[in-house]
This record gives structure tokens, C-alpha cells and sequence, in this order.
């Protein structure tokens, strides 16, 4: 039977970001793509306009539906809005029999909160516990864990403090580091793995978040590894950064063609 993924997450019109990222990373890796749609944005490369979270019920009895039919072998959370909704996500989750990737995220590439404040907490306290792996930002990273992650060394500290508040693993991305593009796995072995990456300049960088996490859970339903899937969905997303289209007038899209590896 073919692999399937599934992912929880918010809708880019402009297909860059959200659940258009992940199905078409998905499909990019030969695996089966589900999606549940939490909230509706009105973005494009330049601009978050408006942001529109759908009901949390709604979003469960969507949840339920595909899990009832077509259950995935591998899952991933990306924009949850506000603390109703992570609270109904990690309640559900409680009951997954396939590991979560957490994309905790909280801002776009625009600069627009795409959560809640007081969603924050409950994201650490209730959502956290449920993951398989969480993959912050260094901004992420800092906020979750209440110091500023802006060096390897606080990267280190701060994927410590992340497992003790509950993820198994967690990958702490450097895109934005000095120097080198590196992202630190820590998993629940306790054994760090780096992954050194070239720092590509380009500003069509729009969804590296979403893709980045898409292509892990992908690989994870394909039966690889953490690490093995973090390296192939590292792989992926510098060439898809490195080989971007070019579209759009700020922040555009990477490469959902490129080479999975």
C-alpha cells in the first residue's frame, strides 16, 4: 500500500506555505497526502492580509473523519491560530499510533503572528508531550524556551530544555545563523546529530518551514529513520531553496520540484 502523510495546518492561496507546501511535498516524495485545514489566510509573497481560524470542532470532525478512513503512517501540525485549537489538536493527538512532527509556527516570513500570544503556553504545556519531533526556528526555539537561541551552543541548551518539557525530539533550525545554515537534532536517545548546510542568498525563502517539516514527515512515512529523514528532507529543501522559481514580488516560493535525494 502506498505511504500516507497527513497534515494539520493553515492554507497559503499563493501556495508557497501551509497545507499547498506540504501536499506538494508530499507528492514529491511518492507518498499519499491528507489535509485538514485549521485556518485561511489572505497572503501572497509581500503581504499576511488576514488571518481566518476555522472552529476547532470542525477541524476535529475533519481530523476524525480522515483517521476513520485513511489513516497516515507519519503526521504534522504547522499554523494552529490560538489556544482552542492546539488544546483540541493535542487532545486528539493523544490517541495518534504514528509519530507527530510539531512545526511550531508563530510567525510568517512577512512578520504576521500567525499565533496567539496566550497560545504559546498551551503549545509547550499540551502539544509539546505529544510530539515525535518539534522543529522551531532559532526565533521558535528562544521563545519555547525562554532564553535566546542564537548560537550553536544555545541550540544545544535549548533542544535540552525542549525535550525536558516533553518533545521525544527536537530539530532547532540555524537558517538564520552566522555562518554556516546549521540545524541540530537531538533525539531521545540523548545523541546530538549536526547537519551543516551552505547559506544560499536568496529572498524566495517563502514556506523552507513548512516544506522543511513536510519533507520529514514524509520520510518518517516511508519508514526511514529520524535521522536518515532529516538529512534526505535537508537535502531537499537546500535544493529547493537553491533551484527557487523566482515568483512573486517578496518573499517567493521555493522549488516543490526539486530532487527529493
Amino acid at each position: 500500500m502506498k505511504p500516507v502523510a497527513l497534515t494539520i495546518a493553515g492554507s497559503d492561496p499563493s501556495g508557497g506555505a501551509g497545507i499547498q507546501a506540504d501536499l506538494k511535498t508530499f507528492h514529491q516524495f511518492g507518498v499519499f497526502g491528507e489535509a485538514v485545514l485549521t485556518l485561511l489566510t489572505v497572503q501572497n509573497t509581500v503581504t499576511v492580509e488576514a488571518v481566518e481560524i476555522l472552529d476547532p470542532d470542525f477541524v476535529v470532525r475533519q481530523l476524525d473523519a480522515v483517521l476513520a478512513d485513511v489513516p497516515p503512517q507519519a503526521a504534522k501540525t504547522g499554523a494552529l491560530g490560538h489556544a482552542p485549537m492546539i488544546e483540541a489538536i493535542a487532545a486528539a493527538a493523544a490517541r495518534f499510533l504514528f509519530p507527530l512532527v510539531v512545526d511550531p509556527v508563530m510567525i510568517s516570513k512577512h512578520g504576521a503572528p500567525l499565533i496567539a500570544e496566550e497560545a504559546r503556553q498551551v503549545l509547550s504545556t499540551s502539544l509539546m508531550p505529544r510530539a515525535f519531533l518539534i522543529t522551531p526556528n532559532l526565533h521558535e526555539a528562544s521563545v519555547l524556551a525562554g532564553f535566546p537561541v542564537d548560537t550553536p551552543q544555545a541550540m544545544r541548551q535549548a533542544a535540552r530544555q525542549l525535550r525536558f518539557m516533553g518533545a521525544r525530539s527536537v530539530l532547532i533550525k540555524g537558517g538564520h545563523l552566522e555562518g554556516s545554515a546549521l540545524d541540530l537534532l537531538y533525539t531521545e536517545d540523548g545523541i546530538f546529530h549536526e547537519f551543516p548546510g551552505e547559506r544560499i542568498d536568496t529572498p524566495h525563502t517563502h514556506g523552507t518551514g513548512c516544506t522543511y517539516s513536510a519533507a520529514i514527515t514524509a520520510c518518517l512515512a516511508l519508514g526511514m529513520a529520524l535521522p536518515e529523514a532529516v538529512a534526505r528532507a535537508k537535502r531537499f529543501i537546500a535544493e529547493a531553496i537553491r533551484t527557487n522559481p523566482g515568483l512573486g514580488r517578496g518573499s517567493g516560493p521555493v522549488n516543490h520540484h526539486a530532487n527529493p535525494g
